[in-house]
């Protein structure tokens, strides 16, 4: 089996970080990521990854310190956590998953926390997987968000979303709203360039809000702040293809049938 990496400050510039590795368009969205990363890392961010060109790593740090709207005193918040591809059901994610315990047992904290969907969400964790690894989920919100931890303390206080996760987003009511952070080298290009274009063909008003930093994320109304699509107010999905003109209609409409 390939060895794992820890990514830092020193060979950050020189290594991947899994997505977007080859993608021209992404290039800006690639290194605004990694800037991302250089500031998160002076925080105690960690970013795994497997010795070789793949997608799979884990991402994770201070739950205090996360992009994330919630309150998780003395806990590791996990970001993104992938193997893919032939990686896939050989153990990889249980290796990575298991140097995020150690990690967070050393440092004495209470345990980990994720956020995730009740039902697989795009850009984020598979919730039935770390439920067999013992995660439990501790609340759940009216979009489909859940949060689950695994701790090792019974007495410590457990992981709670931010209020702000239970309210409407206020402003475009007519049309559509996203917000989006460069945690992921995705977002950029195709929030600023493939979703104006497709709104802008269908005539559909469009609002972006930019989490641009860790009080915006922690105060957001979306738990999943790589991106979130909202239209008429209705939260329709975490998958940024939703930009691009081919898949637009397709998520739009079949999230907003089953309203």
């Amino acid at each position: 089996m390939e060895n794992f990496i820890l990514l830092d400050q020193e060979n950050l510039a020189h290594e991947h970080i899994c997505c977007a590795i080859s993608d021209k368009k992404c290039a800006e969205g690639y290194e605004l990521k990694k800037d991302w990363l250089r500031r998160e890392m002076d925080n105690g961010y960690v970013f795994r990854r497997i010795d070789a060109r793949a997608k799979v790593f884990i991402e994770y740090g201070p739950a205090e310190y996360g992009w994330a709207p919630i309150v998780a005193p003395n806990y590791l918040l996990i970001n993104c956590f992938w193997v893919s591809g032939q990686y896939k059901g050989k153990g990889y994610g249980k290796q990575l998953l298991q140097l995020a315990i150690d990690d967070a047992k050393k440092d004495h904290r209470q345990g980990l926390v994720t956020i995730v969907g009740t039902k697989k969400f795009h850009f984020m964790s598979d919730s039935k997987w770390l439920l067999k690894q013992g995660f439990k989920e501790v609340e759940q919100t009216k979009d489909g968000f859940s949060l689950l931890a695994l701790t090792w303390n019974d007495q410590g206080e457990l992981p709670q979303f931010n209020a702000s996760v239970h309210h409407v987003p206020e402003g475009n009511k007519t049309g559509i709203t996203v917000y989006y952070s460069n945690r992921c080298p995705f977002s950029e290009f195709h929030v600023r360039h493939s979703l104006i274009e497709t709104t802008r063909k269908r005539n559909i008003p469009l609002e972006i809000i930019k989490l641009e930093s860790r009080e915006q994320a922690q105060q957001a109304p979306c738990p999943a702040t790589i991106f979130s699509l909202y239209y008429k107010g209705k939260f329709i999905t975490t998958d940024i293809s939703v930009c691009m003109d081919s898949r637009f209609d397709k998520i739009v409409d079949k999230q907003m049938e089953k309203e």
